[in-house]
């Protein structure tokens, strides 16, 4: 995985963290897709399902424990802006801590992805599948 569009500049710490979050979700989804069919290939709605699974707050709220102890000041502070971040946006499957802190971990994932640290998502996947 690589940023697909590199020739556009972008300065990830000038973001706002719910910009961060936006394409964090989808950078986050399609590495989960992607380790799934990896692993075997199943029928689509089974594959679905196990995604929905690892891309839910609840899990992602989880993996950013779990990868907490593993990450720099300078990611912690993303973590933080996207956690602390104000989204006018009642979550309606997850409660409330665990939708702050999955927003802080997509900030994160959005902002090593903008900022072309691929290795360093892989790292922190590696970290939340084992």
């Amino acid at each position: 995985m690589e940023r697909l569009l590199k020739e556009k500049d972008v300065k990830p710490n000038e973001l706002s963290p719910l910009t961060l979050a936006f394409i964090g979700d989808t950078v986050f989804d399609l590495l989960v897709r992607e380790d799934l069919i990896c692993k075997a290939n199943r029928p689509a709605n089974d594959l679905h399902n196990l995604a929905v699974q690892k891309v839910k707050a609840s899990a992602q709220a989880g993996f950013i424990e779990k990868i907490i102890p593993h990450l720099t000041e300078a990611e912690l502070a993303v973590y933080k802006r996207g956690r602390n971040a104000k989204s006018g946006h009642l979550p309606k499957n997850a409660s409330q801590s665990d939708y702050h802190m999955a927003t802080g971990f997509e900030a994160l994932i959005g902002y090593l992805y903008l900022s072309d640290r691929i290795e360093r998502i892989k790292e922190l996947f590696n970290i939340i599948e084992n």
